[in-house]
């Protein structure tokens, strides 16, 4: 596969300021970045995010991927960030046909870091397929939620981000990314994801975050067929959750989960309580 041309423009994820505590003290404290990112496609102005900047390139690929701007990793020719001019330009082989009236469909959505993606999108969701054979057993899942707690996150220096995993079918962690939003995030593994040419069919995503709409679709968009989180859910996640036949946790944390959605794949331990 032919791949693009990349900048390496990662910004420190954590900055030192003073803060004065419970006891009139000044201490040193970490605090997350946050930096506006203006993403322009073949020149043209499409979005600015809120980022940690930890992974720009990822992030617009991901971004471009996930709101199906662009087709493949193969149509993208460089990916240039430059912080100065708090921009990231991505220029494409052979242009972006039909741009305009994917960009004045849009839906807006919860995301916080950036909500928003082009309505095409809902539309999909008839036509997403994901694998069937695939299993999730309760023991793999507490290993996963295990690598997880252990993980040294930026949240745990400095709070004020998500963040979200993508796991192998035993549970290890492949990738960790987190952001100033949670969607910033799944954004960048699916960027990440493109360039290391990694398949989403044997593979499981957590997140920190809400499981709304766009989370599932994101995720369904990926062909990661598990979805996991230490956060609840809304109506609509569930309800496209269950039409794309996701297998959708949430609420994990220690040995807690409930399973919302495409309960087939997933396999309870042995000394599980059956109703």
């Amino acid at each position: 596969m032919q791949k693009p041309e990349l900048t390496r423009a990662g910004r420190a994820a954590t900055f030192e300021v003073e803060a004065v505590n419970e006891h009139g003290e000044r201490v040193p404290t970490a605090i997350a970045g946050e930096h506006p990112l203006t993403l322009y496609l073949d020149k043209r102005e499409i979005v600015t995010l809120m980022t940690l900047g930890a992974a720009p390139e990822a992030l617009a690929i991901g971004y471009l991927r996930n709101q199906k701007l662009v087709a493949s990793l193969s149509d993208i020719a460089a990916v240039q960030v430059d912080w100065e001019t708090e921009a990231v330009a991505v220029t494409t082989r052979r242009g972006t046909a039909g741009l305009d009236e994917r960009m004045g469909r849009r839906t807006v959505t919860t995301g916080c870091g950036q909500g928003t993606m082009f309505g095409d999108l809902m539309e999909d969701i008839e036509r997403m397929e994901l694998p069937e054979d695939a299993r999730l057993s309760q023991d793999t899942l507490y290993r996963l939620l295990d690598n997880v707690r252990r993980y040294d996150t930026i949240y745990k220096q400095a709070g004020a981000v998500h963040g979200c995993a993508l796991a192998s079918a035993g549970g290890d962690i492949l990738m960790f990314v987190e952001d100033v939003g949670r969607h910033n995030a799944v954004d960048a593994i699916a960027g990440q994801m493109w360039l290391e040419e990694l398949e989403g069919a044997d593979k499981i995503f957590y997140t920190t975050g809400r499981l709304t709409s766009e989370m599932v679709i994101k995720t369904a968009q990926m062909g990661i067929p598990f979805l996991v989180s230490r956060s609840g859910l809304t109506q609509m996640g569930y309800d496209i959750a269950r039409k794309v036949g996701i297998t959708m946790l949430g609420r994990c944390t220690g040995k807690h989960f409930l399973l919302f959605t495409g309960a087939h794949r997933f396999v309870p331990s042995r000394d599980a309580v059956t109703p």
